[in-house]
């Protein structure tokens, strides 16, 4: 099933929204694009990059005959948006985001969509499918955006038994043609494998860096100024969107706070090693974390790069 998308209306231009409009123009599957953006600076940078065709601070102007809406703000704002422009979605429109937490995003936003109060049925319907491609970068802005940034990558839709087959089957097709593998998973599953894979890992890089810089003064001077690759590496993705990490962690708390207990336990058995001067049971640890990590890069396609 080949796809073209008359209107794109993506709220939210920056990184994500912007690199899908670039990887959907380069390939012609797009006529027009239209952004949505608070910032008129930003909706400038989208214009005259190309990305987008019309900008507009405001959502209900820019889904008026759009086929397919992408919302791409912050997580706690997504269903906020949905609400207000539901009433402006053209008939057999197809709402999607990209939110990287789905459970509370799609209850909240199937509820809203036009069908929802009045039954509307067929191509008529309005749809909204729940999504989220697990690519990115630190970088947020439609100035950091580019047509290959989910190349490789894989994208997790959320259908519930609401879910059309062709609203799916579009969001889909949009997903894979931008060169990502799509899954589907059940929306709560989803938040869970989440909480472990991605929002764990922030959380700690954010951490890290805010306990070095709690450290006295003359410390965290000398602290700074020897750090190498090794803190770098680990802490580059505190440089992401804090905006969107509170979001995450209040739309999210139940999966967060268990990993993060989970976390905690296996830190208070390391610290304990430590105190007792247990050297083959922190060799242990250690051996059977690098020899986890090890398999895991040799299965997973998608961390080879």
């Amino acid at each position: 099933m080949s796809f073209y998308i008359k209107k794109l209306a993506v709220i939210g231009v920056g990184l994500i929204g912007g690199s899908l409009a670039r990887a959907l123009r380069e390939q012609g599957l797009v006529g027009e694009v239209a952004g949505v953006n608070r910032s008129r600076t930003a909706l400038e940078k989208a214009l005259a990059l190309g990305v987008i065709d019309q900008g507009s601070t405001d959502a209900a102007e820019a889904v008026q005959n759009a086929n397919l809406v992408l919302v791409a703000t912050p997580v706690r704002s997504i269903a906020p948006v949905v609400g207000y422009l539901a009433p402006f979605l053209a008939p057999g429109a197809v709402v999607t985001d990209v939110g990287s937490v789905k459970q509370s995003v799609v209850q909240a936003c199937e509820q809203l969509m036009p069908a929802a109060a009045s039954g509307g049925k067929g191509a008529d319907k309005v749809n909204f499918v729940g999504g989220h491609p697990i690519a990115g970068r630190e970088h947020v802005g439609v100035e950091h955006s580019f047509a290959s940034l989910f190349a490789g990558s894989r994208t997790i839709l959320t259908p519930t038994p609401r879910t059309a087959s062709d609203a799916l089957e579009l969001v889909r097709l949009v997903w894979e043609a931008a060169g990502s593998q799509v899954e589907l998973m059940e929306a709560s599953y989803h938040d869970q494998v989440l909480a472990a894979t991605s929002h764990l890992p922030h959380l700690m890089a954010y951490n890290v860096v805010n306990t070095l810089s709690d450290l006295e003064d003359h410390i965290r001077a000398e602290v700074f100024r020897y750090a190498a690759g090794g803190f770098r590496d680990f802490t580059r993705i505190a440089s992401s969107d804090p905006t969107m990490w509170r979001d995450i962690c209040l739309e999210n708390p139940a999966a967060i706070l268990d990993i993060l207990a989970r976390f905690r336990n296996d830190l208070d058995r390391l610290m304990a090693q430590i105190e007792a001067g247990n050297g083959d049971a922190l060799y242990g640890i250690f051996a059977r974390s690098k020899t986890t990590r090890d398999r895991i890069l040799a299965d997973n396609k998608f961390l080879k790069g």
